[in-house]
């Protein structure tokens, strides 16, 4: 084989490589469901004071474009 083909064949295996993965591209990480939860818990038996708790929990899902 030729230097030539050789180069042709290489590039054409990369620009197919390449624009298979393009191609999967086409989908998107988007926001599901988004949960604020917040409010005092029972009191400490250390120091007797109401604790608070807060959280945020965030899901998400592929989406395509």
């Amino acid at each position: 084989m030729s230097k030539k083909l050789e180069r042709a064949i290489i590039i054409a295996f990369f620009l197919c490589l390449l624009f298979v993965g393009l191609s999967g591209c086409t989908y998107n990480m988007v926001p599901n469901e988004t949960k604020i939860e917040y409010g005092t818990t029972e009191t400490d038996s250390k120091n007797d004071k109401l604790q608070q708790k807060q959280s945020i929990t965030q899901t998400w899902k592929w989406e395509k474009q």
